[in-house]
């Protein structure tokens, strides 16, 4: 039989802060709901999914996914999505590493969860928990107005050098403003004297370069695919290791600038499983990958699949995790 891309998916995968007390502890009752209602539940018959921020955002949209994949499939008979922001992440994964041995909850994380745990100093990390999983990338672009005097990637650094604070950046997010870091270092710019302006979420900062609160900006290509498509804001780069397929925007690589940072998105559930439980789990996410839904989901999002699991999965989030701090580092954070 010839090998699908869902099959071959399937066989690679099988190889808090300020406020945030309360928001804690509201996670930790909808956690103990959760725990009880599934204790001692087959994975396949009842299986909860906590995206570890608000409704709509990516975390969440990975998670809903994930779901309907798994329930058209009959993967798992009772899925449910559960939401539990705050603190970027951190107040999930701090209740997650809660229910040791209990292998019916999954996490949906990622760069930002693991950039949150370094930021905030999160007592819980992914050290914690169980990773099963990286499942895909999603790539920042650079963007600037339409109208902005800048017209490649080039023209950009050399105004942001000549005076770092006179080119005001903005990102939906705390990813972004580790990418726009990265990029202050490899063009020799000192990323504490650029100016960032943090934006709520990708359509807050669109707007901010379309009033001009902005010059530039970083944020998820799927974030702003349609403004560059109508024309409103003009891609200056890609930030990905190499040109991706169907994308004609050039990477900031290609052009001087070795910044390949991406957004990836990871599986985990509870410390203390059984090697059993672990093996199943991976089994249940390999063949949530393998759906026609994911498939479609995957080409929707203009995700990027990049599965990783096993011992590459904990090499691949040490090295991160080190890189991560180091932009902080230089943030002065």
């Amino acid at each position: 039989m010839t090998d699908t891309p869902q099959r071959n998916v399937r066989r690679t995968v099988l190889r808090v802060i300020g406020g945030a007390i309360a928001a804690c502890a509201v996670g930790v009752a909808a956690f103990g709901s959760i725990s009880s209602a599934s204790a001692g539940s087959d994975i396949h018959s009842s299986l909860t999914i906590v995206a570890p921020a608000a409704a709509g955002g990516g975390w969440d949209t990975v998670a809903r996914e994930m779901q309907q994949a798994q329930r058209a499939n009959g993967l798992s008979t009772n899925v449910q999505v559960v939401n539990m922001p705050g603190a970027g992440g951190t107040i999930a994964l701090g209740n997650l590493s809660t229910l040791e041995g209990e292998a019916n909850t999954m996490l949906v994380g990622g760069t930002g969860l693991l950039a949150a745990t370094i930021q905030y100093g999160s007592d819980a990390t992914l050290d914690d928990v169980t990773s099963l999983a990286v499942v895909f990338e999603e790539y920042d672009v650079i963007v600037v107005p339409a109208d902005s005097p800048y017209e490649t990637l080039d023209d950009l650094v050399e105004a942001w050098r000549d005076d770092p604070k006179s080119i005001p950046w903005t990102g939906g997010g705390s990813f972004d403003q580790l990418v726009v870091t990265d990029l202050a270092l490899a063009a020799g710019i000192e990323p504490t004297e650029t100016t960032y302006i943090s934006s709520d979420g990708g359509g807050e900062a669109v707007a901010a370069l379309l009033n001009g609160t902005a010059q530039a900006a970083t944020g998820g290509y799927p974030d702003n695919i349609d403004q560059i498509e109508s024309g409103r804001l003009r891609a200056l780069a890609i930030v990905a290791e190499e040109p991706i397929e169907g994308i004609d925007i050039p990477t900031a690589r290609e052009q001087g600038y070795d910044i390949t940072l991406a957004n990836w998105r990871m599986l985990a559930a509870p410390a203390g499983l059984t090697e059993e439980e672990t093996s199943g789990l991976g089994e249940l996410v390999a063949d949530t990958l393998a759906t026609p839904e994911w498939a479609a989901a995957v080409e929707r999002y203009h995700w990027t699949e990049q599965v990783i699991t096993g011992d590459d999965l904990d090499a691949f989030l040490a090295e991160e995790r080190d890189r991560i701090a180091r932009l902080y580092e230089e943030m002065g954070q």
